[in-house]
């Protein structure tokens, strides 16, 4: 067996020789890495595309084409998360709360070289797990039941302690949030509409890309806006090696990002979890491992950029474990990848393990060269990439908007996607505003949907003996242990500190506004109980013990504001795992009125999309927020407006054939619509 393995990878490797795979691969390559830089857009989207010109490809250079692009997806998504604090896909939004900082402090071309490295190594750990564990894992993978699976799922939602920093309480109602927004649409258990409010956009859920992008793109380009300044602000950009400081911090932490590998690879062997919650595992273990995490994470800490891309890359070769062994997608992209088996005549099980295993282990070759070349390519063009951090706010702000606002549709193509984009957005701004961690949110959202299902099949299954099962007991002890473990960390700091004896006290309130968006969030979670109170027991078990959870958490936040339980000598800075802005000397009033102004250009685009159609309402977005927030010239505004504009017509309009929805111009002119030239309306 060892030798037909080792016969099988040798050919594969033989194979991937040939110049026409190389130059597909390649090919693939490129375009992933085009995918990655565009916020709101992923592998999704690039194999679906690509997968009609397979056809008539053998199976190997038809799987190095589709791998090519698959694997360096998390690559190039560094770029915008470092430069603009703006998820390339879902899977980067951790890189972003120290790689944006770095950024900010004139180490983006650092930042990008611990990224890129920390990426490399991590999709090559990937491959090689890929290529030695599929016989092995195959046996064991069989045996992981819903109960299992839950189980790593409350491990992940444990990391909210640690995402939640001085704020745990906050932390705790946030993930609450998340899972709550998780239950809605149709509860597949009982066909109960949770949460919809009478639009059928919500029938099916909220997408997870325009949550994030509201989440982490519009507050952060909106307090560059605010402040205006560039991302990185008048501080040097670095010598045109400065990548190789990065490279240098990567391999001084060859543990961390070997952990974090490993964490990315196992974890993306588990179907379902996905690249939406991955990242945020790994960064959760370095910021609950790492030697003074606690003061510097969230901060321009690179070693939370080394293990968010270090997981990020390796997780496309866990995935591909189940996908290949029995079928079993181990991600969204994966499922697409089934496709292209199928086209082929490839059957995943057995068959990938015996009859074709060279094509199994060019898989495995096209996922090690994929991800060299990816940060080959990255890395030659990252201290070029680094100065784009200098260009003026006015102009960099609405371009990476008016990007934001296409990938946000991209995630139903419905107007519903560019309003959730809206409305998470200002609440999003909100949180990072007032404190409230907005990490533990998405953790929630992403966790909520597969907690309750895999919670649902358990008990139906298993009764309570699910809790008897030897991984959920040995699972749930380090979920125990991993709550534990901060709150011990505290305590001893708290004793080599010399802190008194606590008592309580009263405190005069000096914020407020997070008082108001506390008991605002209580009331959420009050009516939560109040509306699902009605439905069935199956359908409101969870968003009941969620809502009740989240209340408990909240009305702690709102006591505490104004009864303290501390001891002198023992309140210290707050620390958050997310991005601070710093405002300066600007006073409330004039944040508050820069964000209305900046917020308004956003509604201004919806409502200019609704009438003429999402294209032109790009250019009339990008003129006036250019001309006259940007206070740039005439003549930069047009050659970046209609730049812009024609970009995203060619690529969205003629390439990627996005099916627009049908504006107030189209309904009253459908002659313009018939025409070729006008179809956008």
């Amino acid at each position: 067996m060892e030798s037909e393995m080792l016969l099988m990878a040798t050919k594969a490797a033989i194979l991937m020789t040939d110049p026409t795979r190389l130059a597909f691969l390649g090919l693939g390559v490129l375009f992933g890495l085009v995918l990655g830089v565009i916020p709101g857009l992923s592998g999704l989207v690039g194999l679906s595309l690509l997968l009609p010109f397979t056809f008539d490809m053998d199976p190997h250079t038809a799987m190095a084409f589709l791998i090519g692009l698959s694997a360096v997806v998390a690559t190039s998504d560094t770029i915008p998360a470092v430069l603009f604090g703006v998820p390339g896909t879902v899977g980067s939004a951790a890189t972003i709360l120290d790689g944006f900082p770095m950024a900010r402090k004139g180490e983006a071309g650092r930042a990008f070289g611990a990224a890129f490295s920390a990426s490399v190594i991590g999709g090559l750990f990937g491959a090689v797990l890929l290529g030695i564990s599929i016989p092995i894992l195959t046996p064991v993978m069989l045996k992981l039941a819903k109960p299992e699976l839950l189980t790593f799922c409350l491990f992940g939602l444990s990391l909210v302690a640690v995402l939640g920093g001085s704020t745990p309480m906050k932390g705790f109602a946030a993930a609450c949030i998340g899972i709550l927004i998780a239950t809605a649409g149709d509860d597949p258990q009982t066909g109960t509409l949770r949460w919809t409010f009478d639009s059928l956009y919500l029938y099916d859920g909220l997408p997870v890309v325009p949550l994030a992008l509201g989440l982490f793109a519009l507050p952060e380009l909106a307090d560059l806006v605010i402040t205006r300044t560039q991302i990185a602000g008048s501080t040097r950009m670095g010598s045109r090696w400065s990548q190789m400081l990065g490279i240098r911090d990567t391999l001084s932490h060859p543990f961390l990002v070997l952990r974090c590998s490993f964490i990315g690879s196992g974890l993306g062997a588990i179907p379902g979890l996905g690249a939406a919650v991955i990242d945020w595992i790994a960064y959760g273990h370095a910021a609950r491992t790492e030697k003074g995490a606690s003061e510097t994470f969230g901060k321009g800490d690179v070693r939370g950029v080394i293990a968010s891309e270090a997981s990020n890359n390796a997780k496309e070769g866990g995935a591909l474990v189940p996908t290949i062994a029995f079928g079993v997608p181990g991600s969204a992209s994966m499922a697409l990848l089934l496709g292209a088996f199928l086209i082929q005549g490839l059957i995943p099980g057995p068959d990938m393990l015996t009859t074709h295993l060279d094509v199994t282990y060019t898989m495995v070759w096209s996922i090690a060269i994929a991800n060299i070349l990816g940060a080959g390519i990255c890395f030659i063009f990252a201290n070029q990439l680094a100065k784009i951090a200098l260009v003026r706010i006015g102009i960099l702000a609405p371009v990476v908007l008016a990007i934001t606002f296409i990938g946000a549709f991209q995630a139903t193509r419905q107007w519903g996607d560019l309003g959730a984009l809206l409305l998470i957005g200002l609440i999003g701004w909100m949180m990072k505003r007032l404190g409230w961690p907005r990490p533990p949110l998405i953790l929630g959202f992403v966790l909520g949907d597969l907690v309750e299902r895999y919670m649902f099949i358990s008990v139906s299954r298993y009764g309570f003996e699910w809790l008897e099962r030897p991984v959920v007991i040995v699972m749930l002890i380090i979920t125990a242990i991993g709550l534990a473990v901060p709150v011990y960390r505290k305590h001893r700091a708290r004793v080599a500190a010399g802190a008194g004896k606590r008592h309580l006290a009263f405190s005069a309130v000096n914020n407020w506004p997070d008082v108001i968006f506390s008991a605002i969030m209580a009331a959420l979670f009050a009516g939560s109980l109040f509306i699902s109170s009605s439905w069935d027991l199956n359908a409101k078990l969870v968003p009941q013990v969620i809502a009740w959870s989240g209340l408990a958490f909240t009305l702690v936040v709102l006591i505490g504001r104004f009864v303290s339980f501390t001891a002198p000598g023992e309140a210290g800075p707050a620390v958050h795992f997310d991005i601070q802005a710093d405002y300066g000397d600007l006073s409330v009033a004039t944040i508050f009125l820069r964000f209305a102004r900046y917020y308004g250009w956003c509604v201004g685009f919806l409502g200019a999309a609704i009438v003429t159609g999402i294209i032109p309402a790009i250019f009339l977005f990008l003129a006036g927020f250019i001309r006259f927030d940007g206070r740039e010239s005439w003549r930069m505004t047009l050659i970046i407006s209609v730049g812009t504009t024609l970009f995203c017509y060619i690529l969205f309009h003629h390439i990627l054939h996005v099916p627009w929805p049908q504006s107030i111009i189209g309904d009253l002119f459908p002659d313009l619509r018939s025409d070729n030239y006008f179809n956008i309306l």
